[in-house]
């Protein structure tokens, strides 16, 4: 990356911090763009609820850090919390199982999880995730260096 000299050394880590985000931001849609993400719920959908869950709108975003996804049902939304990017795809497809489930039984019930019974991976994908959310918790160690 090339940066101007008259930077100083806290505006260049700025810039490429900004320019780094840019980037990543730009791979994350090209990996699975929203219409792709679309594409899929409807696929899922018809494979798991014979169709009957029809999302409105379903997309990544950037501001769900303690969640990995929400629904709106009333809005017919799907929202995907980008931190699943680059997560094997029976995880990524276990929150939209999920999250359609929403549009049919909106909350936590009973009937909920026997919806989710019809996706053959909720289990693992659950671990997963449990595994994720436990593995930032870990204190982390510095970085050994090499002398």
């Amino acid at each position: 990356m090339l940066i101007p000299a008259r930077m100083s050394e806290a505006e260049e880590q700025r810039w490429v911090t900004v320019m780094l985000d840019k980037l990543a931001a730009q791979e994350s849609k090209r990996v699975l763009g929203d219409s792709a993400l679309t594409e899929r719920a409807q696929r899922l959908s018809e494979q798991y609820f014979g169709g009957r869950a029809r999302p409105a709108s379903v997309r990544w975003v950037t501001n769900q850090n303690t969640r990995w996804g929400s629904c709106t049902p009333s809005e017919g939304s799907i929202r995907l919390s980008h931190r699943l990017q680059g997560m094997p795809e029976y995880v990524v497809d276990y929150v939209l199982v999920h999250e359609l489930a929403h549009l049919l039984v909106p909350g936590h019930g009973p009937r909920f999880w026997r919806l989710l019974e019809a996706y053959p991976r909720t289990e693992r994908a659950r671990g997963y995730l449990e595994g994720v959310v436990a593995a930032d918790r870990l204190p982390h160690l510095p970085a050994a260096r090499e002398e």
